[in-house]
């Protein structure tokens, strides 16, 4: 994990230029030869945003002010890998503000699209954050899931991780296990298992929606689809998956009873017959 870094868009420094109203920070440690400005590029608010590195953590700083925010995207795009991301969120009042980690496709029409999203929802200062998750397939999302964090994400960097392979995607805090989207295609369950997508991560204003190697690659789609690697793996966090989602789940759109009393409960929230 990175150790505490001073946000080169908060205090002094950036108040000279602009009215900062929120900063967050994305690290991780390069590579010998690789660093972040070279894997990822800005596409949104570079005017907003900062590169900078303290000892061997390479870090993008974001910040929103009361025009607008910022955002990056990896360079390279992949399909499946392990994404590891550093993350500090914005500390006091940050109601309002969303800071999104994402996998997204390019040249794909939205109503086909893959995604799989990660959401900070800010609030109001001493009150925890709320970490958003929905995976679409298809064009089709609906499937949220949140969760209260157990730490305070803005004092220091805390990693949070994408895992996505032929089997399942799977969402992990500081390791922890969250949540599992298994491959269920012979059930008829869309999976994404053809769409490239970049790592992309943004600081955005949504008042009206939001209170209450590149980057971290760790592993990149060399196994073969069949390896009972990716079962292994899946079951060795079988027991963590469930407490965390005991002690840290807000809500599951699987347990939505009334939410899908006209249409029946989607088909990966039911038990798969034998």
């Amino acid at each position: 994990m990175a150790p505490p870094l001073s946000l080169p868009c908060s205090g002094e420094r950036c108040r000279g230029v602009r009215k900062v109203l929120a900063a967050v920070a994305f690290g991780f440690v390069a590579a010998a030869a690789a660093s972040m400005y070279d894997d990822v590029e800005m596409v949104w608010g570079a005017d907003h945003s900062f590169f900078y590195m303290d000892g061997d953590v390479d870090t993008v700083a974001l910040c929103l002010d009361e025009t607008h925010g910022s955002g990056f995207r990896s360079r390279d795009a992949y399909l499946y890998a392990r994404f590891d991301i550093d993350i500090m969120l914005v500390a006091n009042n940050s109601a309002g503000t969303v800071t999104s980690l994402y996998l997204m496709p390019e040249d794909v029409p939205w109503e086909y699209h893959d995604e799989v999203d990660l959401e900070f929802l800010g609030n109001v200062t001493g009150e925890p954050y709320t970490l958003h998750t929905n995976i679409f397939a298809n064009g089709v999302g609906g499937r949220e899931q949140q969760f209260r964090l157990w730490f305070d994400p803005t004092a220091d960097f805390h990693t949070y991780s994408i895992v996505w392979n032929p089997k399942h995607i799977m969402i992990l805090v500081d390791g922890v296990p969250l949540r599992e989207y298994r491959n269920e295609a012979a059930r008829g369950v869309a999976f994404p298992t053809w769409q490239k997508m970049k790592v992309q991560g943004s600081l955005w204003n949504a008042d009206d929606w939001a209170s209450a190697p590149p980057p971290g690659v760790a592993w990149c789609g060399d196994e073969p689809p069949e390896s009972p690697w990716f079962e292994q793996q899946a079951a060795g966090d079988a027991a963590a998956l469930r407490r965390a989602r005991e002690e840290h789940m807000l809500y599951d759109y699987c347990a939505d009873a009334n939410r899908f009393k006209h249409t029946g409960l989607p088909v990966e929230c039911t038990p798969a017959s034998n």
